[in-house]
């Protein structure tokens, strides 16, 4: 079957609204683990998951840091305006974004938009002490967003500490419910560094300093890389067949030390979370890429949505993973910045991912079609199973290590 034609109604099940986790547990490693191995289906918690590893294995995390991407003004005539920062335009680059002193330009979502037709929005509040009045100018309209310039008045004041100060971290809409200070530090993975993401990569939140240690000492080799998550994986399936649904565009960075690891074991991983799969799977499709042009930019190694379904694979992961090596050297780059719009979906044939961790999605969701593929088909005796031993279901719930 062309993977264009499935029918999402094909992949939904009825998910009770008691079965949504809210909050997360209080000890983050003593949630569930369900086991799919083979096609036997067992329970454990999570800090066990080494005992399902094999030894010598190399897992692999995404390490990117959820930012603080809902910003709140209130007009002079008191309707309140929510701006939700999506994706960096002026300047491109989210670290050079970070760093910025005095102005900005992001591409945004905006509630109550028919609110503001025209003028500045200003909001004043204070940063480590010092007294910022930020002002924010809606300049243009994109495909699926808004072009928002930011400016203030000090100059010894970043960005980052703007939002730091005065942003809302975005938790999942399925919550239903307001964010809280804990959020701060329960929707963030232990191992977060990088930021740009607006939504956390969840399967990593179960993650503790106590079980990354225990993975070491039974000779997990661990290994990172950086894929910012949009606001498009919340993104509902509206079209019938899947090939109406566009994936939205993540920016990602795999640095040298990586593709080295990864080549070094046979291009094979164990991959915490779908973003991490998106990765590690896009970044085969960038060396065949460079296969067949070798002068490629890192913007045109771009993955596209159904690219992986149209392109013919002639050469092994390895072969790809070392292309992309070759290039970084070749332009003297320590790291591999570019990005992806990969739908992974029942047809797609993995090539890195050999086992994958991952909470348990929403019913009719790009990210339950990515699980499909990845069990070959088997995903409902595996939700049926979790749904039947009171698992806790999406961003909050249980686990689950699929070894297909």
């Amino acid at each position: 079957m062309d993977p264009k034609h499935i029918h999402i109604s094909d992949y939904n099940y009825n998910l009770a609204d008691s079965q949504i986790a809210k909050f997360p547990k209080t000890n983050r490693d003593q949630s569930k683990l369900l086991v799919y191995n083979h096609g036997n289906v067992t329970e454990d918690i999570f800090y066990n998951i080494k005992n399902y590893l094999p030894s010598g294995a190399l897992m692999v995390f995404n390490n990117t840091k959820v930012i603080q991407a809902r910003m709140h003004f209130r007009k002079t005539t008191g309707a309140l305006i929510e701006i939700f920062i999506l994706e960096p335009a002026v300047p491109a680059d989210y670290e050079q974004m970070f760093q910025c002193r005095k102005e900005c330009t992001w591409l945004c979502l905006i509630g109550n938009l028919k609110k503001w037709k025209e003028g500045a929005l200003q909001r004043e509040f204070d940063v480590c002490g010092r007294h910022v009045t930020l002002t924010a100018v809606h300049v243009g309209e994109e495909k699926t967003s808004h072009r928002v310039v930011f400016s203030w008045d000090d100059n010894d004041v970043t960005f980052a500490d703007i939002l730091d100060a005065m942003g809302e971290l975005p938790i999942p809409p399925y919550l239903n419910r307001e964010t809280q200070e804990s959020d701060k530090s329960t929707y963030q993975t232990v191992y977060s560094k990088i930021k740009g993401s607006v939504a956390a990569p969840t399967a990593g939140l179960h993650f503790t300093n106590n079980v990354l240690m225990e993975l070491d000492a039974v000779g997990i080799d661990r290994e990172e890389l950086t894929l910012h998550v949009g606001a498009g994986t919340f993104k509902p399936v509206k079209s019938e067949e899947i090939k109406g649904h566009e994936m939205h565009t993540e920016y990602i960075c795999v640095c040298r030390k990586t593709l080295e690891k990864l080549i070094s074991h046979d291009a094979s991983a164990i991959a915490v979370g779908t973003t991490s799969v998106r990765t590690l799977e896009s970044l085969y499709y960038m060396g065949l890429r460079l296969y067949g042009n070798p002068n490629l930019t890192e913007e045109q190694l771009h993955v596209g949505q159904w690219e992986p379904y149209e392109t013919k694979a002639d050469i092994t992961p390895l072969e790809s993973l070392k292309i992309l090596l070759d290039y970084l050297d070749r332009n003297g780059n320590k790291s591999l910045h570019s990005s992806t719009q990969i739908i992974i979906v029942p047809g797609y044939e993995y090539k890195i991912v050999k086992m994958l961790v991952t909470n348990f999605h929403q019913p009719q969701s790009t990210l339950l079609l990515l699980v499909s593929a990845f069990v070959k088909g088997d995903w409902r005796r595996i939700y049926d199973y979790a749904l039947a031993h009171d698992f806790r279901f999406l961003s909050y719930g249980d686990s689950s290590l699929l070894i297909p």
